[in-house]
């Protein structure tokens, strides 16, 4: 049976995840269990599908684009522009490969998308399509 995503769970999950602030890039970050990932792609991909192609968003609005795996990184502008949902967002793509942490990046964003859906836009990069990220990392990790 698939598990669904609780708020419980999804507060706990961004609860662990964000015990990687301020220890530096070499931090590995506790990820949820296969489960959990395959409940949180399911759900993200229900509100992606459910909400209009084209985002008509108002300011303010951060805008945000190519992280490429670093999560450090996503951590550090999250401290200096606001976590969700105290700051509205809009990621333009480019998510995973190049950095080492590209599972990192792509589960935290789509948690908050999950948990902030009006709030935490996200477009496709070019990075996410299969043949990019089996020649740029993401498909092996």
């Amino acid at each position: 049976m698939a598990e669904s995503c609780t708020a419980q769970m999804l507060d706990e999950i961004v609860s662990y995840m964000l015990e990687g602030r301020g220890k530096g890039p070499n931090y590995k970050v506790k990820l949820p269990p296969e489960q959990q990932v395959k409940a949180i792609c399911s759900r993200a991909g229900e509100i992606f599908m459910s909400q209009e192609a084209l985002l008509e968003l108002e300011a303010p609005i951060a805008i945000v684009g190519d992280i490429h795996g670093q999560y450090h990184d996503l951590l550090r502008l999250f401290e200096f522009g606001g976590f969700p949902p105290e700051t509205n967002y809009l990621f333009l793509g480019d998510y995973v490969d190049r950095g080492k942490q590209s599972l990192e990046v792509l589960i935290l964003l789509l948690v908050y998308k999950i948990k902030y859906p009006e709030n935490f836009f996200m477009l496709r990069g070019n990075h996410e399509c299969a043949a990019i990220t089996r020649i740029y990392g993401f498909y092996d990790e």
